[in-house]
């Protein structure tokens, strides 16, 4: 576990510039690589290469099949009999090919279900890490409106003592800031929660003492339309179902060509009337394939139709994320330039009202109402920052440009 001076310096220290709030890549790399649910995937991609080495092998195996028998004959005595026999069947021609393509198919789709599982993963860490950042932002935003309330408190009770304000006035500041403490608590349970969640998820993560502080939306990569491109191109779930569709194709190649059984040949040995009878032949098996046989292809084809249906479902669900991805990534920063500009004005009006207040000018009521319009308004910024960043990221997590493991 790294110590918490070691991780105040990642900005500097192990992130560019556009994700000096995320964690350094080869954490976040150990972190994914290590969830619960990617083993899992990796489990299942060794399930399915064991499952193509089977296939090459194919399921025909030796058979030896014996038999001893004490006979006795009448006037003649009695005799020692065994006969043996060895055989194996033998898959006809082409079917060995199949096999094998069956299998690697089933590998390359578990390999790309298990890149999915990992880039799932690295959603669900973006959604923690960011509800976290935000979580602790409006912390932070919180408690400096609690220490600008504080002073504005203090101020009124100076006021006071030179009979300058009344006890209303000292109410009334006293309640602004009781609630805005309520607030800040509140915002510190929440931040809290967030942090242990992620740490819950991802205990192989070492997290610093403090979020970091979220960074611009304009300091973002800006290239949607490129990156929507790549969250088709890329896409892993396009590319199991592809694999999937292929395999399916192939297995019903084999199944059909399976309606013509494969033959077994051995040879045999025998000894009969203790060893006077000797012999060694060859033998021979063909079993005939009836309708269950036909049947099982039926069903082998109605397989790969469907799988090759459910792939153009999968690659239209793409596109439809994709296309949600880009709109998204595009409102949000419009939404957050907006809430920006809001801000902007609501800091100034507060600084304007605040100045007032200290000349005389300004009434109390007017400077509680400006700062607490003020910092609705910075609650606003963040909550719209944080879904920008979470936009953008996200496009760029499904277009495999951050956080993909290494080739």
């Amino acid at each position: 576990m790294l110590g918490a001076a070691s991780l105040t310096a990642w900005p500097a220290a192990a992130q560019d510039r556009q994700h000096a709030d995320l964690p350094p890549v080869e954490l976040v790399a150990s972190a994914l690589d290590n969830h619960p649910a990617v083993k899992a995937a990796e489990a299942r991609l060794a399930a399915a290469r064991a499952q193509a080495g089977m296939l090459a092998a194919g399921t025909h195996e030796v058979t030896v099949q014996g038999s001893y028998i004490r006979r006795t004959v009448n006037n003649e005595g009695g005799f020692n009999e065994f006969d043996a026999t060895i055989m194996r069947p033998f898959r006809l021609p082409g079917k060995a090919g199949l096999d094998r393509q069956a299998g690697d198919l089933g590998v390359k789709a578990a390999q790309n279900r298990m890149e999915d599982v990992r880039h799932q993963t690295a959603l669900l860490l973006a959604g923690l890490w960011y509800d976290w950042m935000t979580a602790s932002a409006l912390a932070r935003n919180d408690a400096a409106m609690v220490a600008n309330l504080e002073r504005a408190l203090a101020a009124v009770k100076r006021r006071a003592e030179m009979r300058d304000a009344s006890d209303l006035d000292i109410d009334q500041a006293a309640a602004a800031l009781a609630l805005a403490q309520g607030q800040l608590a509140q915002s510190r349970a929440l931040a809290a929660e967030a942090r242990v969640k992620l740490a819950a998820q991802f205990p192989d993560l070492p997290l610093p003492v403090d979020a970091p502080e979220m960074v611009s939306p304009h300091d973002l990569p800006q290239n949607f339309e490129e990156l929507r491109a790549l969250v088709i191109e890329r896409s892993h779930e396009i590319g199991a179902a592809r694999a999937e569709a292929e395999r399916q194709s192939v297995t019903a190649r084999r199944v059909k060509a399976d309606r013509i059984a494969d033959p077994s040949f051995g040879f045999r040995l025998f000894s009969e009337r203790g060893g006077i009878e000797k012999g060694v032949g060859l033998v021979a098996a063909m079993p005939l394939g009836g309708r269950h046989r036909s049947r099982a292809a039926d069903e082998a084809e109605a397989m790969a139709s469907s799988a090759q249906l459910e792939l153009g479902v999968v690659e239209r669900d793409v596109q439809v994320m994709a296309d949600a991805d880009l709109s998204n990534a595009r409102t949000r920063l419009i939404v957050w330039e907006q809430v920006t500009e809001a801000r902007i004005r609501a800091d100034s009006t507060s600084e304007r009202t605040r100045k007032g207040y200290q000349l005389g000018a300004i009434d109390l009521s007017d400077l509680l109402y400006a700062e607490r319009q003020a910092n609705e308004t910075r609650r606003a910024e963040i909550a719209a920052r944080a879904d920008s960043g979470k936009a953008i990221i996200k496009l760029e997590i499904d277009s495999h440009t951050i956080w993909a493991p290494a080739e």
